[in-house]
């Protein structure tokens, strides 16, 4: 079996392209500056210049000498082969293809890139009981306290991992997340029940950094800088799942989209979990509504309310 080392040694699409494709290191270069001052995180860069390297290396060209016919040929045979398995991957190829067209302020017209249309599933959403039994589930000190703090604030998995103690403000009850998705900040309430465990597990591991950091049992690796990696969060929360007899299919979101719900159901405003969530749009919290129908009233209007005297 090659070592981790040789595997590392073998080039990369970007890299490969870059040696093979005339004219692609400037393309590629330009273009990850581009992306990078427009504020694009350092995963949606290295995706679609792994998309843009792979059409490179297909057609033994640069993707702007392509013609919409050859585009066009690309994406159906890539549908063909993958079928309706990497529908990200697929969405990927033509954002890539779009954002280096925009990146050259060249006309979507030029390769006649379709526009997209995915079915949005309504997402997994479990009963309060449920998620209770999963955080029960969890032994482990760490383990429940990254459980709970995924479902009790409503956390992504990058947001999590990006947790330093510094973020804690334990006497005010509230937890700060650091540049969350599109670079946001914004400031959340720290369930009083977390607290306990929380001032636990620091006191515990004498934790001053990360407050996920690399786990010590092997099962589920940490990341070069210490911090605890993607897969490692995703395997705890399906372990969990799995102790608690959830036959649904539950991942690190599930316990964010149970968040939001649950909120609703005990009668939060939208606006106000619109923040909490860090929504860009209100049209994404709505989607909510779906699973939370005790919010809905009846429509009345306000002259019915108007002259009613408030009782003594």
């Amino acid at each position: 079996m090659p070592t981790r080392k040789y595997k590392r040694a073998i080039p990369n699409r970007v890299e490969l392209a870059c040696a093979t494709i005339r004219g692609f290191q400037r393309l590629i270069t330009l273009y990850q500056q581009h992306m990078s001052v427009l504020g694009r995180s350092e995963s949606t860069i290295r995706n679609y210049s792994s998309q843009l390297a792979a059409i490179s290396l297909h057609f033994k060209k640069s993707p702007l000498r392509l013609t919409p016919q050859e585009v066009e040929k690309y994406l159906y045979d890539f549908q063909k082969r993958t079928g309706s398995k990497s529908p990200t991957m697929f969405k990927f190829t033509i954002y890539s293809l779009r954002s280096l067209l925009k990146s050259r302020r060249l006309p979507y017209s030029k390769m006649k890139l379709p526009i997209l249309k995915f079915h949005r599933p309504l997402p997994t959403v479990l009963s309060k009981q449920e998620v209770a039994a999963i955080i029960e589930q969890a032994t482990n000190l760490k383990h429940r306290v990254a459980a709970s703090l995924l479902y009790g604030c409503g956390l992504r998995c990058m947001e999590l991992r990006n947790l330093r103690v510094c973020d804690l403000n334990l006497d005010r009850q509230q937890l700060h997340v650091v540049c969350g998705k599109g670079g946001k900040d914004r400031v959340l309430p720290l369930p009083k029940r977390i607290i306990p465990d929380l001032k636990r597990y620091i006191r515990r591991y004498s934790i001053t950094d990360w407050l996920f950091g690399r786990p010590r049992d092997g099962r589920a690796g940490g990341d070069f800088d210490g911090r605890y990696s993607q897969r490692g969060v995703q395997w705890m929360v399906k372990q969990l799942a799995t102790k608690a007899k959830i036959n649904r299919r539950v991942g690190v979101h599930t316990l964010r989209h149970c968040f939001a719900t649950h909120l609703l159901d005990d009668g939060m405003d939208l606006i106000t979990l619109q923040r909490l969530m860090g929504h860009s749009t209100l049209n994404t919290t709505i989607l909510y509504l779906n699973f939370g129908y005790q919010t809905l009233r009846q429509p009345f209007s306000p002259l019915d309310t108007l002259f009613k005297r408030p009782k003594r």
